[in-house]
Parts: structure tokens; C-alpha cells; sequence
């Protein structure tokens, strides 16, 4: 009886099951032996390397993958990788695809045809010359792990002599390289670079790579039920703690809180609203885009907790066709954020008609968000800091610094500043040849001084 009963209803219009398979009809001639391939889509989260959506070999020898019954009319997203997304399937010349598509009733089998992968693809780098990997392998000590770490030096960084403010990105293989992106690039490099011949003042940026299936652990500070997480503290403290005081160290940078900011996209900007109002000390700028506030309702919690503590640039903006939902959550966090004391001119809010979450979008209007957020100083009518490097002595040193005999005795300020951003010693104006550093703990410092319109600075050490 339970059979008939399964015979009939599938027999109704709406209720017919069909499976699919897939077939690769062709794949790059450098795919080697040893690559597994793997389908990723809405139906399992797009997790590139799931074990489950692994295909296999037919007799033909030809990579294969059968998908379970679906109700007809069922439509499905899908790409195929080779384990992440960082080799994700690419067009005939290297370029981004859009999402497959498949309508369950349309034939049982699918044959299908890869051009290229993302990390192979031959089509070569699209990144500027002045980006650069600063590290394959940089230690992430917090969290256990190593990460790559790019890196956008302002076109005039190697002449200038000039100190920058500095900008930290999340997702950093989507910032700047077509070839290493997900689904295309933000095109960081080729604004920015724009901007500078346009005669704004670019800053550094700093692009940290996501983990692929560490993505969504890392960019949350507070667990889904169903998605996990909960990561987003450790990530924070390792770009506070570690990261950006090795950019500071090894890079001339501005390193105060009112150069320095945070940036991303969906929870990306996520991790990016955390990030900057838990380390209002450090970030005096955040760009939010697309966010994913709807992950945790402990966001909510969490900025009215918060609160406003120094002044601030947030940047939201998301596109108009990313549902009503996104929309009106950033809504609802600009009213929170006015509520803990943020000043309206303090809050940018843009939704960008017929816009999508995806980086075309976030590429289209980051040189916005960028001039918007550095006002201050990437305004063409601003020039830069030009900064004069001092000598002190004895570095590394005990209680005092000395200045140079032929440094002028009174200056108009003298500022010491630790590898946080955070200012520790200040004395306005500054007279004598003698620093009195024997209040300050063992670390690495920047020493900043001012005279005369001029600006002096030198990286110490406290023993």
C-alpha cells in the first residue's frame, strides 16, 4: 500500500522527481592527475571541497557526479572547483564566471566543459606592479595558523620619503589579482592608482586572506546555530596584536588611530563593524560593505554595549538588490549607532540602486568609500605628511633618548607612540635634548617630533 501511495504522488504534476548528472566534457590541459574535483552550490552551502560533492571517475575516464532527486522545476547555483575557491573554474580567458544554472527536468544528464581554472589559468596576473605578497606565510599566533598577506604600496611609496596612513582589508585574494579572486576582483590597485594620477593621496593597504573554510569562523564573533563560528576575536587580535604592529615596524606608515582603518564585505563587513568599534583605540575608519548583520543578533547587544568612545567614519553601503533584509538592517544600525552617541556626519549610508552582493558592486564603489572615509588626507587639496627621519641614541635604549646636538632645543610638540597606535608619552611643546623614556614599558616605539612646519620621526627600542 505505502508503495502505490509513493507511485501516485509522484505521479503529480509538481511532485516528479529527477536526478541529474554531470559529465566533464573537458577540462585545461594543465589540470594534473593528482587534482580532485568537487561541485559547489546552494545545495551545500558552496562549501568548495566537500567530501560529499567530490566526482568521480566513469569508465571513459572522464570526471562525473550524480545529484540526489529533486522536485521538477527545482533550480539550482553551482560551479566546480578543485578544492577551494582559490581554484575555482574560470571563462576561456581567465575571466570570472557567473553561477551555473540547472532546472531539475531538463534532461538526466549534463555534459560540461571547463576552461580554465582561478591559479592556472595562464592568463597571468592582473595585480598592479606596486602590490606585492609580503608574506606566503604569515603567522597568525592567536588562531594557530599561517596566512597570505598582500600588500598596495602607494605609486610614489619608493621616493617619497613620505609616511601613510594604512588600510586593512579582509579577503585580500579578491582585492587586487582577477586570477586569485572568487568571483572577480575589487580592483583596490587600479582605483587607487587612478585616484593618485587624479592627484588624490593614496594610503598602504593591507589585504589579508580569508581561510577558504575558515572564512566564516574567522569573520564572526559570535557562533550561527547552524553555520558555526565564532572566531572573530582571536582574527581581530591578530591584526591588532601582530599584524599591524609588524606593518608599523617594517613600513613607513602613520600609524595613529586617525590613519588607520578597517574594511570589508558581507561578513567581511561584519567582522569590520566588531572590529572597529571594539578597537576604537586603533580604527578611526570603517568601511562595511553588504553586511552580514543578520548572522548574529548579539551584533545588536554588542554596539549599544559598546558604545561611541572617539570620533569615527563608518562607511555603510549595500546594493538595492540584495533584498530588503540587508537593507534594513544597515538602516537599523545606523539608527543604533546614533542612539550610542555616533554623529550624523560621523555615518555614511548608500544603497546603490539594482546592485548585487557580489564584488562588482563593492569594486564599483570603493574609490567612494575610500575618498569619503580619508577625507582628510586623500583630498587633493591636502598634501601628504612629508616625514624626516632622526637619529636618536643610544637605540635600543634604557631610561633617556638623546637628540642630536644640531636639533633645535625647542620644538612644538614631541609625541611617543607604541606599536598600537596609542600615544603613551606627549608633551606640547617639547624643549631640550633629552627624552625621558624611563616610564614607558620594554617594546618598540615611534618617537615623533615637530619644529619649524617640519616633521621628525625615528622607530626606537625600550629595553
Amino acid at each position: 500500500m505505502k508503495k502505490l501511495l509513493l507511485l501516485f504522488l509522484l505521479s503529480l504534476p509538481g511532485l516528479v522527481h529527477s536526478q541529474v548528472t554531470f559529465v566533464i566534457d573537458s577540462l585545461p590541459a594543465y589540470t594534473t592527475p593528482e587534482d580532485y574535483l568537487y561541485i559547489a552550490g546552494n545545495f551545500n552551502g558552496w562549501d568548495p571541497g566537500d567530501a560529499g560533492y567530490v566526482l568521480a571517475k566513469n569508465e571513459d575516464q572522464k570526471w562525473f557526479i550524480t545529484l540526489a532527486a529533486a522536485t521538477e522545476g527545482t533550480v539550482i547555483q553551482f560551479k566546480f572547483t578543485r578544492g577551494s575557491w582559490e581554484t575555482v573554474e574560470k571563462g576561456p580567458q581567465g575571466e570570472e564566471l557567473n553561477n551555473r544554472l540547472f532546472t531539475y527536468g531538463n534532461g538526466d544528464t549534463v555534459d560540461i566543459i571547463i576552461y580554465n581554472w582561478a591559479q592556472g589559468s595562464g592568463v597571468g596576473s592582473t595585480a598592479a606592479d606596486n602590490v606585492y605578497i609580503m608574506d606566503d606565510d604569515f603567522e597568525m599566533p592567536q588562531l594557530g595558523r599561517t596566512r597570505r598577506i598582500w600588500l598596495y604600496l602607494p605609486p610614489d611609496y619608493e621616493t617619497s620619503g613620505m609616511n601613510y596612513p594604512v588600510l586593512y582589508m579582509h579577503d585580500g585574494q579578491n582585492l587586487f589579482d582577477d586570477s586569485t579572486s572568487f568571483a572577480g576582483e575589487w580592483q583596490v590597485d587600479e582605483t587607487l592608482n587612478t585616484l593618485y594620477q587624479q592627484g588624490y593621496n593614496v594610503p598602504i593597504v593591507v589585504g589579508i586572506e580569508n581561510g577558504g573554510d575558515l572564512r566564516i569562523a574567522e569573520y564572526t564573533p559570535w557562533a550561527h546555530p547552524l553555520y558555526g563560528g565564532g572566531d572573530g576575536d582571536l582574527y581581530m587580535e591578530f591584526i591588532v596584536q601582530t599584524l599591524k604592529p609588524y606593518i608599523d615596524l617594517n613600513y613607513r606608515t602613520l600609524p595613529g588611530r586617525e590613519y588607520t582603518g578597517i574594511m570589508g564585505s558581507s561578513l567581511g563587513g561584519l567582522i569590520s563593524h566588531y572590529g572597529a568599534l571594539k578597537y576604537q583605540d586603533v580604527f578611526s575608519k570603517a568601511g562595511i560593505f553588504s553586511p552580514s548583520f543578520w548572522y548574529s543578533d548579539s551584533v545588536w547587544s554588542f554596539t549599544r554595549g559598546v558604545g561611541r568612545q572617539d570620533a569615527m567614519r563608518i562607511y555603510l553601503m549595500c546594493g538595492g538588490s540584495e533584498g530588503q533584509g540587508t537593507i534594513n538592517d544597515m538602516m537599523d544600525m545606523q539608527d543604533s549607532l546614533l542612539l550610542v552617541g555616533f554623529m550624523e556626519d560621523e555615518i555614511s549610508l548608500t544603497v546603490i540602486p539594482g546592485g548585487q552582493h557580489n564584488e562588482s558592486l563593492w569594486s564599483e564603489d570603493f574609490g567612494e568609500a575610500y575618498k569619503w572615509l580619508y577625507a582628510s588626507y586623500a583630498n587633493d587639496i591636502f598634501e601628504p605628511v612629508k616625514v624626516n627621519i632622526i637619529r636618536l641614541f643610544p637605540n635600543p635604549t634604557g631610561d633617556k633618548l638623546m637628540l642630536p646636538a644640531d636639533f633645535p632645543d625647542n620644538c612644538d610638540s614631541l609625541e611617543v607612540i607604541d606599536m598600537m597606535g596609542n600615544v603613551v608619552l606627549k608633551s606640547v611643546p617639547f624643549n631640550g635634548k633629552n627624552i625621558n623614556v624611563s616610564g614607558l614599558a620594554p617594546g618598540i616605539y615611534i618617537v615623533s617630533l615637530s619644529t619649524n612646519g617640519k616633521y621628525y620621526q625615528r622607530k626606537v627600542v625600550r629595553e
